[in-house]
């Protein structure tokens, strides 16, 4: 592959030449949603990173074999292996099935996934789906002695473990610390340790999802699903796992000690993790009212938003900030983010109304490679996607200033930079013009508007003021905004 693409490893905390285990083959491994709500912005975030991976990758023309879970089982109220099911409290809530919510809630996550043009992964397995490679796991790790049963359930002995291994090797956190500093907890008397955690629950007679396993009718632990669907999927060592930082300890480090005890060795190659995202400032959650899912967001509908933003708008704003940096959301950064996207829109529209020269300088042959090369350094470099945004928007301003007369472009450059911005802004970056992409008959919509510019400009001409100004106002009114220029018109449709 001739790129060299830099990743920054959370394991070993730097950044790393990107080299497959079995190039052109590449495994990518990350952690998709626990489906027992409306998908929202935590959602979009690792959605949108390793989306951004995925069509790198493939774009490189490596062979992704993309592999995004979906946790329906084993994932409880208290993370500390105690509490209910989350899926299940959803179902006794509203008085329906457990794998009712779930296909009702991931409709929705599929329907936001598609609206925010994140790519189908290539498998998206169920936890619920896969117990039988869960049961088989324990055993494993069982037979390696770095289990045991405790009363039906079965825990894993962190403290053991961590005599041959590293148990912190991710988070960077000290077992010694954890066993000395770590309260009990109720319910929690059948482990040796606090830190101890289940690779598989004995079930309480009330609660509705259970399987048979050796040791009691239960449900697998919500760490295990990963390591066997991983292991099952892409092999006992794959390239590249990825998920939000939130999820670094436990259930990222509970995967290496799964992993490890196993088969002796580690599993993931590269760790990558995205940054988590904030509202106003601060986190998001549901005690503090600013929790926003994407419908809310889409629609305009949550006390806190101003306006509907498009799903591209949040993509875009997403993109605007390095997958490893926090995410701010607010009214005030949404439209900025919005009036952006527009402006490298509108840019790539006017590629095609620009009047070519044979030469131009200064925009030669050499600031058009500079631009290119600089794009994919910029993707290069743990996929700096602000940096690519940032020379789009110099683009943009070139483009413009083309169209405006203060400068030239050749036809060849030109075509360039269109190339540029199909490549980066639409097929890596993954924006598409909502305008354009969610009406199949925008061609012939556009040739409408414009043939009504067209007959304003006419009655312009004519002086025939009260046929000018009855056409732009009305079009205004529809949203759209109009503008003269010194060769004609220019228009868009306001979002």
């Amino acid at each position: 592959m001739e790129h060299q693409l830099s990743v920054y490893n959370t394991l070993t905390r730097k950044k790393e030449v990107f080299e497959p285990l079995h190039s052109p083959h590449v495994g990518l491994y990350v952690c998709g949603p626990t489906v027992y709500g409306d998908p929202h912005l935590g959602h979009a975030r690792p959605a949108i990173t390793f989306d951004i991976l995925f069509r790198y990758l493939t774009h490189w023309g490596y062979k992704v074999r993309y592999v995004r879970n979906i946790t329906d089982v084993g994932h409880l109220v208290n993370d500390a292996d105690a509490g209910e099911d989350k899926i299940a409290r959803k179902a006794r809530l509203e008085n329906l099935e457990p794998m009712e919510v779930v296909q009702y809630y991931l409709n929705r996550y599929h329907k936001a996934m598609d609206a925010l043009n994140v790519l189908p992964p290539s498998i998206e397995p169920h936890a619920s789906g896969h117990i039988i490679e869960q049961i088989q796991l324990v055993k494993e790790i069982l037979n390696q002695g770095y289990a045991y049963e405790s009363e039906g359930s079965v825990y894993f002995d962190v403290e053991k473990y961590n005599q041959q291994y590293n148990y912190g090797v991710l988070s960077g956190r000290n077992v010694e610390d954890m066993l000395n500093t770590t309260r009990e907890l109720e319910g929690q008397e059948e482990k040796r340790n606090s830190v101890d955690f289940a690779l598989w629950k004995k079930a309480s007679p009330e609660h509705i999802m259970r399987w048979p396993s050796p040791w009691s009718d239960g449900f697998p632990g919500w760490h295990l699903e990963c390591t066997a669907m991983s292991r099952k999927y892409l092999g006992e060592q794959f390239d590249i796992h990825g998920g939000g930082m939130d999820l670094i300890f436990p259930h990222h480090e509970c995967e290496i000690a799964q992993s490890a005890a196993s088969t002796g060795h580690e599993a993931v190659r590269y760790w990558m993790h995205n940054n988590m995202v904030t509202v106003n400032g601060q986190k998001m959650g549901k005690s503090l009212g600013n929790f926003i899912n994407l419908e809310e967001f889409f629609k305009g509908s949550h006390p806190l938003l101003t306006q509907a933003y498009a799903p591209m708008t949040i993509r875009f704003f997403i993109l605007q900030a390095h997958y490893r940096s926090t995410v701010d959301f607010s009214n005030e950064a949404l439209q900025a983010s919005e009036k952006g996207l527009d402006r490298l829109l509108e840019a790539y529209k006017n590629i095609g109304r620009l009047t070519t020269t044979e030469e131009g300088e200064p925009y030669n042959d050499a600031w058009v490679e500079k631009l290119e090369k600089d794009c994919i350094e910029a993707m290069n470099d743990d996929l700096n996607t602000p940096i690519v945004i940032s020379h789009l928007f110099e683009a943009a301003r070139v483009i413009n200033a083309a169209l405006a007369g203060n400068t030239a472009l050749s036809k060849a450059n030109a075509d360039r930079i269109k190339a540029l911005f199909d490549l980066f802004l639409f097929n890596l970056l993954g924006i598409k013009d909502e305008q354009k992409d969610g009406n199949a008959s925008y061609e012939s919509f556009s040739k409408a508007v414009d043939m009504l510019l067209q007959i304003r400009m006419q009655a312009k001409q004519n002086k025939d003021w009260a046929t000018s100004d009855n056409i732009r106002n009305e079009l205004t009114a529809l949203g759209f905004e109009i503008k003269d220029t010194k060769d004609g018109f220019e228009w868009k449709l306001n979002r």
